[in-house]
């Protein structure tokens, strides 16, 4: 804790001179397995150096094996790795690289209460006892058993599908790619707000569509924007993310949606409501599938609100006439959802695991959201209480190259808003993503990096590196 090292005899940048001299004082016996380093703040004080030096310099140390950081205690020497005269190998395994701090994926956080766990595990023990029968080819759009677990979920959104209506497809992204398969040709225009999810861009641009960004406003897409695109580009399909909007975190409120839904009518356009963080809020408005269901291709995903592994989604389509191009499409591309996936979501939708493994995604995703408000400067991001990201608004003279750039040099993964943007420049911002595997310690640790960097300008943090 009392360790200050010397930094004045390196002519290296000051992180390295902070990891040498800890590679340095270990070969001495200055520093021995277990000792506890001084937390980066108080160190970078006594150095009179940059926070962020410091805590780039424990990285470098610890991307090579000198130290660990354990969750909650602090960052602590680790053993030494001896070779055995016998057979010169380590007797002690050498250290993996550490991985990035990723916050560049929008995931659930991922569940550790012991009870949960073992209920999910039950699940799966269970579902395996039907295994022969799942290796078997399933029907096109799921098992009569899997339509009606998926009917029940979507009841939660207040949609009650035909059976006919509703396909069990293996993931949102393979129903976007049918959906517009079987809407629009190539060369043919699709809307989606200024600021959207990479992978509709990605898939328009795969299928040679046209995708246009219209402006948005505090409630997400502007109606006038809309109205007007309609007249002038004639679309075959509005692409939306009305609840907690990737990236912005926008929730479209339900007089808006009302708004969009009467414009779409009026020029014959498909709505594709992807409803991807929809059971995220308990009180979420009404989906457009409620509203114009004539309209609407309904997207319900369920590796947001469970788990990004669970590669499931429950699609409805607006008419039974819709569904035969996209059952064709689906087929093409797809085929069927993994029958054990489908057989697993349903049994923990039927016996209530799918409802706890939600009810702790939101609670962990408040806490995490709470974390962030209160490292984070205020008014500098956009943000829901149970939202997986943050939508940070660099301060000038940041730019997102710069800010992310810093990070990733750090250790530390976020997203530039150049992958979301298509409509008009980029805005100088970021999406910063608070779940997935990380735990909160950790993420606090980045978030205060974060925080320190911002309330500096560019080039003093590149000098303190």
């Amino acid at each position: 804790m009392d360790w200050l090292p010397d930094l004045t005899r390196s002519d290296k940048p000051r992180y390295l001179a902070i990891a040498d001299r800890i590679a340095a004082d270990i070969a001495a016996g200055a520093l021995s397995a277990g000792d506890r380093l001084p937390p980066q703040r108080r160190l970078a004080e006594a150095l009179a150096i940059d926070f962020t030096t410091v805590a780039r310099g424990y990285v470098e140390a610890q991307r090579r094996g000198l130290v660990e950081s354990r969750v909650g205690q602090g960052t602590f020497v680790k053993a030494a790795t001896v070779k055995t005269p016998a057979t010169g190998r380590d007797s002690i395994p050498r250290p993996a690289m550490p991985e990035l701090v990723d916050l560049s994926m929008t995931l659930p956080p991922e569940p550790d209460d012991p009870a949960l766990v073992a209920r999910l595990r039950q699940g799966m023990v269970e579902v395996s006892e039907r295994l022969v029968s799942l290796l078997r080819y399933q029907p096109l759009g799921g098992s009569p058993a899997d339509k009606a677990a998926a009917a029940l979920w979507l009841g939660r959104r207040g949609l009650a599908p035909a059976s006919e209506q509703l396909f069990v497809v293996p993931g949102a992204n393979a129903a976007l790619l049918a959906i517009l398969s079987a809407l629009a040709r190539p060369g043919d225009a699709v809307m989606c707000e200024a600021l959207t999810y990479p992978g509709i861009r990605s898939i328009c641009a795969q299928l040679g569509l046209s995708l246009t960004g219209l402006a948005m406003d505090g409630d997400g897409l502007d109606p006038d924007a809309f109205a007007e695109a309609c007249g002038r580009l004639k679309p075959k399909a509005l692409y939306l993310n009305p609840v907690l909007q990737n990236p912005t975190t926008i929730t479209m409120p339900e007089r808006r949606r009302g708004e969009v839904a009467a414009i779409a009518r009026r020029h014959g356009v498909a709505i594709i409501e992807d409803d991807a963080y929809g059971f995220l809020p308990p009180d979420a408005p009404a989906p457009f599938a409620a509203l114009a269901p004539e309209l609407t291709w309904h997207i319900a995903g369920l590796s947001k609100c469970l788990g990004a592994g669970l590669r499931l989604a429950y699609v409805v389509v607006s008419d039974l006439r819709s569904g035969w191009p996209f059952a064709a499409a689906l087929r093409a591309s797809s085929i069927m959802a993994s029958p054990l996936t489908a057989a697993l979501a349903t049994h923990w939708i039927e016996d209530g695991s799918a409802d706890a493994l939600l009810a702790f995604v939101r609670a962990e995703t408040a806490a995490r959201q709470r974390l962030a408000a209160e490292i984070l400067p205020a008014g500098s991001s956009s943000a829901d209480p149970l939202s997986f990201n943050l939508w940070l608004e660099l301060p000038q003279p940041w730019t997102r190259a710069a800010f992310v750039g810093q990070m990733q040099a750090t250790g530390i993964g976020i997203v530039a808003s150049d992958a979301f943007t298509a409509k008009g420049p980029a805005p100088e911002a970021a999406r910063i993503c608070l779940g997935g595997p990380i735990g909160r310690k950790a993420l606090g640790d980045a978030l205060a990096f974060m925080a320190h960097a911002l309330e500096q300008a560019p080039e003093a943090s590149v000098r303190a590196l």
